[in-house]
């Protein structure tokens, strides 16, 4: 393991960066030790967040003082997440969690699958193909509550934002923009260009855990027809 880079994140928190660039051996480091700390929690500890190249780690600092003697609360985090980190290794050879995620392409519930089809050269049955051709990275949740940032789109489709965003994406919907893809979980303004539409839930506030997914996963799509889709959202009601 590398030597960490540190730095404090306000009073109770601190960011730890794995790397400058997003790729996917990045990811395991952060995983790994996103999977040490919640297993070996220090005390004080309370969650941590992986993204794309760091991992943030927020602590009650008042527990925090009570347990750490002379110096800073950041000080004394940092040596001992050093301490529990120096030793870890990845999953790298482990088969990661594959989430299949149902969506219907285009029509309603797709209206920009046609211009995504028209910038790179295709036909809308070659773009459907394509997204639910490969396994896609979940890198990192945000925006809004469950939000995939993935990794892995193809060249072939990838399509810039729209120039103006619609006021109203609906929950379920999923997009691209640029060199990713992602699904909204909730109904809420966005740029996207949105090729379809999945009937799962990814954001339930009464769930524990409330999101369906999680950093480090993988997702395979899986083309579905209108039919199915009413079908499946019938199921999730």
């Amino acid at each position: 393991m590398h030597k960490l880079n540190i730095t404090a994140l306000g009073e109770s928190a601190l960011l730890i960066e794995f790397g400058n660039h997003i790729d996917e051996q990045v990811q395991e480091w952060i995983q790994a030790a996103a999977s040490r700390l919640e297993n070996d929690p220090f005390p004080g500890y309370l969650e941590c967040v992986p993204s794309f190249t760091t991992l943030t780690v927020y602590y009650d600092l008042l527990q925090v003082k009570n347990v750490g003697g002379s110096g800073t609360a950041f000080d004394y985090i940092s040596s001992l997440i050093t301490k529990r980190l120096e030793s870890i290794v990845t999953d790298g050879m482990r088969r990661r969690e594959v989430v299949e995620i149902p969506v219907c392409y285009g029509g309603r519930h797709g209206p920009d699958l046609a211009y995504v089809a028209e910038v790179n050269g295709l036909d809308e049955k070659e773009v459907i193909h394509i997204h639910t051709s490969q396994e896609f990275l979940v890198y990192a949740l945000g925006f809004t509550p469950g939000f995939p940032y993935l990794g892995g789109l193809p060249d072939s489709i990838s399509t810039p934002r729209r120039a103006t965003p619609r006021l109203c994406i609906p929950a379920g919907s999923v997009g691209i923009a640029g060199s990713q893809t992602g699904i909204y979980p909730l109904e809420t303004p966005g740029g996207w260009q949105i090729i379809g539409r999945t009937p799962l839930a990814l954001f339930q506030p009464e769930q524990d855990p409330p999101v369906l997914l999680k950093s480090g996963q993988s997702i395979r799509f899986k083309a579905i027809d209108s039919s199915e889709y009413d079908r499946l959202a019938g199921e999730s009601k």
